[in-house]
């Protein structure tokens, strides 16, 4: 420490550092400020109008409103037909397509003819209605002469009974038969004066429109291939998909409002049958029933609906008095009248009815209060301008 010029240095280090905690402690906030910048921000929630702002605002007050409001269940579905409204066309017996003239779209009507089959078993099948219809003729006469020589005790017992068991056999043969040939549209007066075809045809059971082709000419088609559908859409209803939580809400008769997923305009409908069975996405099939019939609805087209469902007394506020901030509802509840102050405090909202909205209050909240029923988002401009 002799030398004088390293304790110069060291001196003027000691001193500057002194400096700069001096200045670090002096700019430092106290604990006694704390307090002050968390009132501020408590307080963020309150507005207080000058005497200027409360004289441009419509402000109306008003408590709140036990009114009678319909409530709604959300639903989704797609629209269907009854199932006699959904033919599926399929070939009694294996056969060729020889013709048909149908495309998907096509408006078909009742006893029109579809398509036309060809198969060589058509042919023997009526070969066999025939012959046994000869032979029925025939064990229907020997049967009755059994009879006649029964009576006159020329014949025995045996031989009747035998005479009997054949002529019951050859007439269940005949109308079993016969029923294939109906089965098949091929009518047996026709057949029984000679007419004999290698064809049968297949004609539409309602009137309607195509919705599936499967068939060309010269296909080979069995009984259990599905060959055309054919939907009639003069009765078409929806199937709306209602969830578990909401079951107990469902009755028939409540309205039902719906909109397509293709259009804007709301349709109306009626719930005609609930469903006892949960899918495994747990939800339950609604079965409603259009109130206007329109036969330019596509069955499986998707809506939208809205189950309107009993009507409950419940607390509630205009519409007007309940303003959205960041995805949130506020209502303004007046804390001092006299002063213009009043409160921003949220909400739950329920259902909705006629310019009216339930209002759900936090718990914190006792004792009557009066809100703010008009000009809500006036306050909430003024209170997010004050923060600002």
């Amino acid at each position: 420490m002799d030398n004088p010029k390293l304790l110069f240095i060291m001196k003027t280090f000691v001193k500057i550092s002194v400096g700069f905690f001096f200045i670090f402690s002096c700019s430092k906030p106290t604990l006694s400020d704390q307090p002050k910048l968390n009132a501020v921000a408590e307080t963020t929630s309150q507005v207080t109008l000058t005497e200027e702002q409360f004289n441009t605002v419509n402000l109306q007050v008003g408590k709140l409103e036990q009114r009678g409001i319909t409530g709604s269940i959300k639903a989704n579905g797609m629209l269907d037909v009854p199932p006699q409204n959904l033919v599926t066309i399929s070939a009694p017996l294996a056969g060729f397509v020889k013709h048909t003239e149908l495309l998907q779209g096509m408006k078909v009507k009742k006893g029109q003819l579809l398509v036309t089959l060809e198969n060589q078993d058509y042919i023997q099948l009526q070969q066999d209605y025939l012959d046994s219809k000869s032979q029925l003729e025939f064990l229907e006469l020997d049967y009755q002469r059994q009879q006649e020589l029964a009576k006159e005790n020329v014949n025995a017992a045996k031989s009747l009974q035998l005479s009997k068991s054949n002529y019951y056999s050859a007439k269940a043969k005949v109308q079993g038969l016969k029923a294939k040939l109906h089965l098949i549209n091929i009518e047996t007066d026709i057949l029984e004066k000679g007419a004999i075809s290698s064809t049968i045809s297949l004609f539409s059971p309602i009137a309607g429109y195509i919705t599936k082709v499967n068939i060309n000419i010269g296909i080979h088609v069995n009984p259990a291939d599905v060959m055309l559908e054919i939907v009639d859409t003069e009765h078409l209803h929806a199937e709306a998909q209602v969830f578990e939580k909401d079951i107990t809400k469902l009755r028939v008769g409540q309205k039902v409002h719906l909109t397509l997923a293709n259009e804007t305009r709301e349709r109306n409908a009626t719930v005609y049958l609930i469903g006892k069975e949960i899918t495994p996405e747990r939800t339950v099939r609604v079965h409603c029933h259009l109130t206007e019939e329109d036969h330019s609805l596509i069955p499986g087209s998707y809506f939208n609906a809205s189950i309107e469902t009993s009507l409950q007394q419940v607390s509630c506020l205009p519409e007007k008095a309940v303003v959205s901030f960041d995805g949130k509802e506020y209502v303004f509840i007046v804390t001092n009248e006299s002063k213009r102050t009043y409160e921003m405090t949220e909400v739950e909202i329920g259902q909705s009815s006629d310019g009216f909205k339930e209002i759900i209050l936090p718990k914190k909240l006792t004792g009557e209060k009066t809100f703010v029923i008009n000009g809500a988002y006036d306050l909430l401009s003024f209170l997010k301008n004050t923060e600002e």
